[in-house]
């Protein structure tokens, strides 16, 4: 039997950039459950499992097009300091959730900090990244 769209996998994984750093694992955790095809794993991801049978160990790269997509320069903004509430102290690597015109919650990245504004980029972190992932395939759910 080999994964196809539609079928719930279990597979372990490693993740990592192409110089070899981790930067995520399932290894010692649960394995990861994907539904193929609903889009809620990087679509590089969803097409290295399509064909793939239980006990198949995989390694891939996958390029930035199908993972967290290409760095945009035009989300690094520079933001005003006076607009950030008063009870939050931006630092460099810092979280801060903005909203969009029409209410939708998104999360940015703090990367430099002035008297007149924060520095923040709203790219995903790995956005620009290729991927390399080990994949193993541990069951398939029709």
């Amino acid at each position: 039997m080999r994964a196809k769209n539609g079928d719930n996998v279990i597979l372990h994984y490693t993740a990592r950039l192409v110089d070899g750093t981790i930067f995520d694992s399932s290894l010692g955790k649960d394995p990861l459950p994907v539904d193929l095809g609903s889009g809620n794993v990087i679509a590089g991801l969803e097409e290295a499992v399509l064909g793939m049978s239980v006990g198949d160990l995989k390694t891939v790269t996958i390029p930035s097009e199908k993972a967290y997509g290409h760095y945009y320069e035009g989300k690094v903004i520079n933001f005003p300091t006076n607009r950030i509430p008063t009870d939050i102290e931006p630092e460099v690597g810092m979280h801060l959730q903005l909203q969009t015109r029409d209410g939708q919650p998104f999360v940015v990245r703090v990367i430099e900090v002035s008297d007149k504004h924060v520095r923040i980029d709203a790219n995903p972190p790995l956005a620009g990244q290729d991927l390399v992932f080990d994949i193993e395939l541990m069951a398939i759910n029709s």
